[in-house]
């Protein structure tokens, strides 16, 4: 078995190669696995739901405001808006997330397998949203600049973006370093472990009655307060605000959970 500190960590990788490979590939192959919507199934739509209005509450859009979920996964927030009235399109680069999406899409709801590294939407958007750490797992910094970059284009002047992070110190201060979990009959062993740079997490899977048994390993940068602050300025965007939690508390570095960045297109 590879060392905790490297970031593939897969188990039974015969080449370098095929290691590569899992890394670059991790969230496109673990974001399309049922093992991934199974093991997170207690984000539930009540929990999308609580936000999503505590969200609408505060900046009372507009009727019919165009808006942009980023990372969409199977479309829980997207649903939650469009339901209030917005048109909204759900964009996630995992196909299965979308074909899952599409069942509930209508005249105000769509949804695209779309890699938010790419353009997308340009100057169309009155509101971007990144849920839930949807962002963060590329490789390099260039890929993660592209990625607010789009995000920055979707909007249109006087346009709001909401981005959702983890803040990893808060996160490594409450890890659990290795857990297991039993979902209808599925087993999960979940081990957690950070470096200076990266938050990871490795996840075996093994389902007796399909006998199958899988590993993936997520890894997100852990990104500072400042950091994002500087990455979003450069792309013409004004910080608003930075609230802690999915109430919109003040953020406090050494207790708040997330990093929920609200951000304006001026021009």
């Amino acid at each position: 078995m590879r060392s905790k500190n490297t970031a593939c960590g897969a188990k039974g990788c015969d080449t370098l190669y095929l290691c590569k490979m899992e890394e670059k590939l991790w969230f496109k192959n673990w974001f399309n696995s049922p093992y991934y919507h199974l093991l997170y199934a207690n984000r539930d739509d009540s929990e999308a739901a609580a936000f999503i209005t505590t969200l609408v509450q505060f900046f009372k859009p507009n009727p019919g405001a165009k808006m942009l979920d980023v990372g969409c996964g199977r479309g829980r927030h997207s649903r939650q808006l469009a339901a209030l009235g917005f048109e909204v399109t759900g964009i996630d680069v995992a196909p299965e997330n979308i074909r899952f999406a599409k069942q509930f899409a209508n005249p105000q709801l769509h949804f695209e397998v779309h890699d938010m590294r790419q353009l997308y939407a340009a100057r169309s958007m009155d509101f971007v949203f990144n849920f839930f750490t949807s962002f963060g797992y590329f490789n390099t910094s260039h890929e993660h600049v592209r990625a607010l970059h789009m995000m920055a284009t979707a909007l249109r002047k006087k346009g709001v973006l909401i981005l959702d992070y983890v803040n990893s110190d808060v996160a490594i201060e409450h890890q659990v370093k290795k857990e297991q979990k039993i979902i209808r009959q599925v087993q999960f062993t979940i081990e957690r472990w950070n470096n200076a740079t990266h938050l990871f997490k490795r996840i075996e899977v093994e389902d007796p009655k399909k006998g199958i048994r899988l590993s993936h390993t997520e890894k997100v940068v852990r990104f500072s307060k400042n950091t994002l602050t500087s990455l979003l300025l450069q792309q013409g965007l004004t910080i608003k605000n930075c609230w802690g939690d999915y109430q919109l508390n003040t953020f406090d570095l050494r207790q708040s959970p997330r990093m929920i960045f609200y951000a304006e297109r001026e021009n």
